[in-house]
């Protein structure tokens, strides 16, 4: 029988995270914010107070002017940092920074491949590695293009995360978990990020689906408002992602900054507490 993602001799950073959290028996949070919002300034000492408040990992979106898989909250987002002249290099710097007072916790980077293929792939993921990304999600590249990038990523260690919605062919499946490493995104809602309220029981029947097919742990994301949603999909997956939630409160222009990151930071950590 082949080795679990537990058993790998070596483990990426997220693999290694995945690991902890099951010996200790605690689901994921991994909460989602766009480099560069509400201000460059900030995204690097939001990403440690977000781990302090309990984020397992982190996963930074790339800035990019269309962002087709987001809702009004999280395009917005994009452009408030696209304002600041972020880019995918920037969102790199970030990281870089970051590093310095953190090695230990996974940092996913999130976005769309048009940045990625300008940089090309073996430079990305060169630079990638170098800032100390551990995971890539990105969005409008499926399985059968992977291919390339996939065989770059791989010679830096990075995870390849990949998403499966409501809507993918059962067929499907199992060719998106075959080039997938790190652990499966599962979209929970048809349509945007930001979109309507989750079905529990319709999120278990479909986790129970994708870890039919892979020993990959399957964490679940759109729709997580609070701690209450957030505990319902805990206890049917293996860890929840938060996002729209938390870049509505970065974007409240009624507040100061620094009192949007704190009402970002005290949100995650009530999920934290409810899962």
């Amino acid at each position: 029988m082949a080795p679990t993602f537990l058993e790998k001799s070596k483990l990426s950073r997220i693999q290694a995270k995945w690991r902890s959290l099951q010996q200790s028996g605690r689901k994921a949070v991994i909460p989602y914010v766009v480099a560069g919002d509400p201000s460059p300034e900030v995204t690097v000492s939001l990403m440690h107070d977000l781990v302090a408040a309990g984020a397992d990992m982190l996963e930074l979106g790339v800035p990019f002017s269309d962002p087709m898989a987001e809702g009004p909250v999280i395009q917005k987002g994009h452009e408030r940092a696209l304002a600041h002249r972020v880019s995918l290099r920037g969102s790199l710097s970030a990281i870089t920074e970051f590093r310095q007072n953190d090695v230990s916790t996974p940092v996913i980077l999130m976005g769309y491949a048009n940045p990625i293929e300008r940089m090309g792939y073996a430079v990305f993921a060169e630079e990638a590695a170098k800032a100390g990304v551990d995971g890539l999600i990105t969005v409008d590249l499926p399985p059968e293009e992977v291919e390339t990038m996939n065989a770059e990523l791989k010679k830096v260690g990075i995870d390849n995360i990949f998403l499966i919605s409501p809507t993918t062919p059962s067929e499907r499946i199992p060719l998106i978990t075959a080039q997938a490493s790190g652990f499966i995104y599962y979209v929970s809602l048809k349509g945007v990020t930001g979109a309507a309220n989750i079905n529990t029981q319709e999120v278990a029947a479909k986790v129970e689906q994708i870890k039919s097919e892979t020993d990959l742990p399957v964490a679940v994301g759109f729709g997580i408002k609070d701690a209450v949603s957030a505990a319902a999909v805990a206890s049917v997956a293996d860890g929840v992602v938060v996002g729209s939630a938390l870049v509505s409160l970065l974007g409240n222009e009624d507040k100061t900054i620094e009192s949007r990151c704190k009402d970002a930071v005290a949100l995650l950590s009530e999920i934290r507490s409810g899962v």
